[in-house]
């Protein structure tokens, strides 16, 4: 390694050095370089130590904010998606000033449903209908709503969450009595795959009676819905409700991303008439969403929490890089080089510190996130969370940015203590070494 310095020859003491030549390639950024050779001269040093426990905070640190995001996003998308599937993300139904579980009729065939379709944000539209009922066996009985569903239905939801059998299959010409229950009702109501299942409803003053058949057991882990919901065909309601077959009583829309709920709600809502009505998921059901929203909280003070502990971590090591380089800084204020500049060479250095404990800890949690989501390894009690397994969902521009505010965070709060350097007198820095 060849270096050296060039300055004016009618000024034997340059002011400010001008570049340096490493194996005979120009360096054009002088403090980088000097950052580097500072970086890489450092294994017989006191601050050693302190770097590598600077390293580990910080990666340690963005480990927990990395996880706790994936968990937080990936436990609210679990239960969102759990909510959408026993309603879709909007619903229309007839207008009414006493909402209950039983809607008036509407017509299948709307006007408005081509337009609906044409919109690239809506993913499907299907139609259903709602009864209220009883399922009583030998010693049990329990209240449940009977939803009706029909050739149109989106199985997807379901199918990934049943555990016994499998869903039944409607068509427009006849009606099956095959239904769907949960594994709570069937624990509930002692009943097992392919058992004869009775159910009563209210008809005006009359009491009527269904035999269905169960030939699917599902389990979502919420405990509200697995209690209500049976699924079956939508033949049933509209013969109980004695409807035409041309009439439902709504219709559910399932959108591509659910961050289009608040406007498509108002598109949606604006297209239909007056006569019926629009609703989101989440004014249906507002407590849930509110629930899922407070989660942020606890994470944001996670967040804040880890990245102020990060940046005093950094700016103790800072200190004591400074401190151990008070010589090299009085030399190099002798040479004429500037406080700013020589500030500089010290947040080179505790980027490059910075930086390496991000890489660490992006990967540690990437690790953890991945073998989480692929084993399942941690589990939870289903009753309490809604979930057997802690879910993880890693979206990647919510990861990003993470590690773009954490360095930017951790930078802006160095530049301060990096000031001291400007304290330093060269006279009195020599003599110190």
């Amino acid at each position: 390694m060849k270096s050296g310095f060039s300055y004016p020859l009618s000024n034997p003491y340059p002011k400010k050095i001008y570049f340096c030549k490493v194996n005979n390639f120009p360096v054009l950024n002088t403090e980088l370089f000097l950052a580097k050779r500072m970086v890489s001269r450092s294994k017989g040093n006191f601050s050693r130590p302190i770097v590598m426990i600077a390293i580990a905070a910080i990666a340690l640190g963005l480990t927990v904010m990395f996880v706790s995001i994936a968990i937080l996003t990936g436990f609210q998308k679990e239960i969102r998606e759990k909510v959408i599937g026993f309603g879709g993300h909007i619903q229309i139904s007839h207008f009414m000033e006493n909402p209950s579980l039983e809607s008036r009729p509407i017509e299948k065939n709307q006007p408005f449903i081509p337009r609906l379709t044409k919109n690239p944000s809506i993913k499907h539209i299907q139609v259903y209908g709602i009864k209220a009922g009883i399922i009583k066996t030998k010693d049990e009985i329990q209240g449940v709503v009977l939803k009706g569903v029909g050739n149109d239905f989106d199985w997807s939801f379901f199918q990934s969450k049943i555990v016994e059998g499998h869903h039944f299959r409607v068509t427009d010409t006849t009606s099956t009595n095959e239904v769907i229950i949960s594994r709570k009702l069937a624990r509930l109501l002692k009943l097992k795959l392919n058992d004869d299942l009775r159910m009563y409803f209210i008809a005006g003053e009359n009491t009527l009676g269904r035999k269905f058949r169960i030939t699917g057991i599902y389990e979502t882990g919420l405990e509200e819905f697995d209690k209500l919901y049976v699924i079956g065909d939508i033949h049933h309601i509209q013969k109980l409700n004695n409807w035409s077959s041309k009439q439902v009583g709504g219709f559910e829309i399932l959108l591509k991303n659910f961050k289009d709920i608040d406007p498509m709600g108002l598109f949606v809502y604006h297209q239909i008439g007056f006569s019926l009505d629009a609703s989101t998921i989440r004014q249906i059901y507002p407590q849930i969403f509110d629930w899922l929203q407070l989660q942020d909280i606890n994470v944001l003070i996670i967040l804040v929490l880890m990245i102020l502990v990060s940046a005093i971590t950094m700016i103790s090591t800072l200190l004591i890089l400074i401190l151990e380089r008070t010589n090299m800084i009085g030399i190099l204020k002798s040479l004429g080089m500037s406080n700013s500049r020589i500030r500089r060479i010290f947040l080179y250095n505790a980027v490059y510190i910075i930086g390496l404990g991000m890489f660490w800890g992006n990967l540690l949690g990437f690790s953890i996130s991945l073998i989480q989501s692929k084993t399942g390894l941690i589990t939870l009690p289903q009753e309490s969370y809604y979930m057997s397994v802690v879910p993880i969902y890693l979206n990647g521009w919510t990861i990003l940015l993470l590690n773009i505010f954490t360095l930017l965070i951790c930078y802006l709060m160095l530049i301060l203590p990096s000031l001291i350097v400007t304290r330093i007198s060269p006279m009195k820095a020599i003599r110190f070494s």
